[in-house]
């Protein structure tokens, strides 16, 4: 039995978007009227209260056999946050690829509302049947909910002022270069080197993408694309890495490299516990080919094998038999305070931590400067792209510029 009343509701939902504003992730008029306008627990029978309306949280909604999580609704600060970038105004034509719950499309809805059009896919037919019914209860009937491959887009609906992807990509589609307008503005939590960012991309006449703007943020991957590559480098207890697949790497030359001895270089650049560091691993990116990810278990951080800065989620360096992965240590500060630096194993373990240290030099030198991103079809003829690293993918060819 529960004495959860509709007034218990509303105070929730009243002080979840009061959180969302507090944080900062949107100052938008328009999306902090449709954060009101929309009751998420509606989206979420499943959930309690306490855990819809909690900001910081994402619900899982459906998981594999094995535990992979296979649909959630994204954490709301992010979703509040993806909107501001998307800059929705009423009467646009919206394509969301991941319908999800349904919650961003009404969300959608109230944005584009008078005129405006939305179509949401997802591959899933439990996901669009959940998200279909749980529109109609909420009233917004009008959303269009699509069962399909989202890399195919919604043709019969093109074109479109504004494209929302709310999986993970490691690729960008055809479809969504032309089914967006020129002038249109894409925004996707899109994957290289081992770590997925949100990019706000605008489309120009040319048919060319550009970033606009960059952050940080994290979903469920979308179902179809492999490009990444994961491999074992120490088994037990287990290290791996992620990275690429043009990416000249060999996970089975690695075996055994953690077991050699280590080698530390230090930047000199210092953090507080709450300082953000992602900005090194984004940076490194536009000047590092050998840049991907590591990820530690516990047993390997409590045994001393691999110690990253953030076990499962940091930056390495990778060259033949060697790596080198950021790391931090505690200085002896009246205030708590950290130095960054980089743990090197192989031949050119300590060579690829000193660089690693310059790149976090150069990060700290603008810790808010950001790269661009420029996104050209792979089948683009554009001789002329410009300076950065150069990232192949199956349909695109992408650079990262600093």
């Amino acid at each position: 039995m529960t004495t959860t009343t509709p007034n218990d509701a509303q105070q929730m939902h009243e002080r979840m978007v009061q959180q969302i504003i507090d944080a900062g992730a949107t100052r938008s008029d328009a999306v902090i009227a449709a954060l009101r306008a929309v009751p998420r627990h509606q989206f979420l029978p499943h959930a309690t209260l306490d855990e819809a309306y909690n900001p910081n949280i994402a619900v899982i909604t459906k998981y594999a056999d094995d535990g992979t999580h296979l649909s959630c609704a994204s954490v709301a600060i992010l979703v509040a946050g993806m909107l501001e970038h998307l800059d929705v105004r009423p009467g646009n034509c919206i394509m969301e690829i991941g319908a999800g719950t349904g919650f961003n499309a009404a969300l959608l809805a109230e944005l584009v509302a008078p005129g405006g059009a939305v179509t949401t896919i997802d591959i899933d037919e439990d996901v669009t049947e959940g998200a279909v019914a749980a529109l109609a209860a909420a009233g917004y009937r009008d959303v269009r909910v699509v069962t399909r491959d989202g890399a195919l887009g919604a043709e019969e609906d093109a074109p479109f002022d504004r494209l929302i992807v709310t999986v993970g990509a490691w690729d960008l589609p055809d479809a969504w270069f032309t089914q967006l307008k020129p002038g249109g503005r894409m925004v996707v939590p899109l994957r290289w080197r081992g770590q997925t960012r949100g990019v706000s991309f605008v489309r120009g006449d040319d048919g060319v993408l550009r970033s606009e703007s960059v952050f940080l943020c994290g979903f469920v991957p979308m179902i179809g694309q492999d490009g990444e590559r994961t491999g074992t480098i120490h088994a037990d207890p287990a290290v791996r890495i992620h990275y690429d697949v043009d990416q000249q790497i060999d996970p089975d030359a690695l075996t055994g490299t953690l077991t050699t001895p280590k080698k530390t270089a230090w930047s000199g650049v210092t953090i507080g516990p709450a300082d953000p560091f992602d900005g090194i691993w984004l940076r490194t990116t536009a000047t590092d080919p050998t840049v991907c990810r590591i990820d530690a278990t516990t047993d390997a951080v409590r045994d001393g094998i691999c110690t990253p800065v953030i076990p499962n989620l940091s930056p390495a360096l990778i060259a033949d038999t060697s790596l080198a992965y950021l790391a931090h240590r505690k200085l002896d500060t009246p205030e708590s305070r950290y130095e960054l630096g980089a743990t090197g194993h192989g031949p050119r373990g300590l060579e690829l931590a000193e660089s690693l240290c310059d790149h976090i030099r150069a990060w700290d030198r603008d810790r808010t400067a950001q790269p661009t991103i420029t996104a050209y079809p792979a089948a683009s003829t554009d001789q002329n792209p410009p300076d950065g690293a150069i990232i192949e993918k199956q349909h695109i060819r992408m650079v990262v510029s600093p």
